[in-house]
This record gives structure tokens, C-alpha cells and sequence, in this order.
């Protein structure tokens, strides 16, 4: 079992949704976040270092089966890209799922998923 997050621009997230729908993966959870990815350098504010803002984005986390995860990082790709690719359009994180428990029946593994 794989956890898929991806950070993607909030106004990607339908382009997002609408790809996952197409390759069959409906179970998604989706939360407005905010954060910097490629730093930019320190600027001198009334004699203060003030740091970078920090950017809305959007958190996609999708808890798949190991055969469903290069499906699901494709169809993140191909939506969340911004033309040839921009800085800014997210990033995607694949880890390890140890173990997945579906607190309405008690099943555990890839059939709680």
C-alpha cells in the first residue's frame, strides 16, 4: 500500500480531481494548505530579514494499493503541470502505507483502502 500527498496550485485542483476521476481513483482527501518551495532570498524590511511568503496550495492525500500508485502519480502529473512546467505547480510524495483500518468494519490492509 502506497500514500500518495501531492502539492499542487489550488487553481489546478479541478484539472486534478477531473484526471483522478478518469483513472478510476475516486477516494481522495483534499486540504488547503499554505508553504514555500524554492526559496527565494532574504529581504531587508526596516532593517529586519524578512523571510519569503508563504503560498496557498492545495494537499491531495490518496491511500491506494501498490498497483494503483504509478496510475495515480501519472494522472497528478499530467494535471497539476502548468503548460511545460512552471515553478510552483507542487510537488508529489510517494511513501510506504504500513497499514490502513477502516474504523467502520475493522478491516485492515488493502481491502480497507
Amino acid at each position: 500500500m502506497k500514500l500518495i500527498t501531492a502539492i499542487i496550485c489550488p487553481e489546478r485542483l479541478d484539472q486534478v480531481r477531473q484526471a483522478l476521476i478518469k483513472a478510476d481513483i475516486t477516494r481522495i482527501t483534499v486540504t488547503r494548505c499554505s508553504g514555500r518551495g524554492q526559496a527565494e532570498s532574504l529581504e531587508i524590511y526596516r532593517g529586519l530579514e524578512v523571510g519569503p511568503e508563504l503560498v496557498p496550495k492545495i494537499r491531495v492525500d490518496i491511500a491506494c494499493n501498490d498497483e494503483f500508485a504509478q496510475v495515480t502519480v501519472d494522472a497528478i502529473l499530467d494535471a497539476a503541470r502548468r503548460g511545460e512546467g512552471e515553478i510552483g505547480d507542487g510537488k508529489i510524495f510517494v511513501t510506504e502505507l504500513q497499514q490502513c483500518i477502516r474504523i467502520r468494519t475493522g478491516e485492515s490492509g488493502g481491502t480497507a483502502i
